[in-house]
């Protein structure tokens, strides 16, 4: 029987994978988490086969989630299914160390493939995901980052480049700070950053914002 862990914010999307997983006969869903913290609590209390990740809970970034997780437990394979279905995504998560990732638009036998495939050792994406990374040779890859960042996400960006918090750019932009977040995590992407710092360092660096006082230039 493959133990597995749900980690994802929503309860009804977990009821969900719940049902659908324990369907297949040799999945049981053993513990689930509503954010990061709940899952590295559980990932202390025993061994797991699989944790099903989702990238975007309230609170820490999900690709920084996934780099202590492998760090602190390596032998626990790690399949991200998220609602990002950008490659650039899908590349950052395996570089952080999550052996799997599917979308949540995927069939649902396809997710059991998948939780097999992964907690068997191996790895998995879907078809269409691996040949977006195999063959994607058409971008702009001249462009400076914050170029390709959409209107919204520039905003947000600005905001994080003078050392806003989430909460803080929520209140400025109305927006909820799981949306903020959300944001952060496309942005950080995007441009191939690893955290806040490197972003406020990028936009010194390319003179966004002023190293003085961190407002906009």
């Amino acid at each position: 029987m493959i133990a597995v862990m749900l980690a994802d914010d929503h309860t009804l999307v977990r009821e969900g994978l719940c049902r659908l997983l324990e369907r297949a006969g040799d999945i049981a869903v053993q513990g689930e988490a509503s954010n990061g913290a709940d899952a590295l609590r559980l990932l202390a209390e025993r061994s797991w086969d699989l944790l099903v990740l989702d990238m975007s809970m309230p609170g820490r970034d999900g690709v920084d989630l996934i780099r202590q997780i492998r760090r602190d437990y390596p032998k626990v394979p790690i399949l991200v299914l998220t609602m990002h279905g950008e490659h650039q995504y899908a590349v950052q998560a395996i570089k952080a160390g999550a052996t799997g990732y599917l979308t949540k638009d995927s069939a649902a036998t396809e997710l059991v493939q998948a939780v097999r495939t992964v907690a068997s050792g191996g790895r998995y994406l879907s078809r269409a995901l691996a040949e977006n990374i195999a063959f994607d040779r058409h971008g702009d890859t001249g462009a400076q980052p914050h170029l390709l960042l959409s209107e919204r996400e520039s905003a947000v960006f600005l905001h994080l480049a003078r050392g806003l918090n989430n909460a803080d750019i929520g209140r400025l932009m109305f927006l909820s700070v799981k949306t903020v977040s959300t944001y952060k995590s496309r942005i950080l992407v995007k441009m191939r950053l690893r955290n806040q710092a490197d972003l406020v360092r990028y936009a010194i660096r390319h003179r966004l914002v002023d190293d003085q006082d961190g407002t906009a230039l």
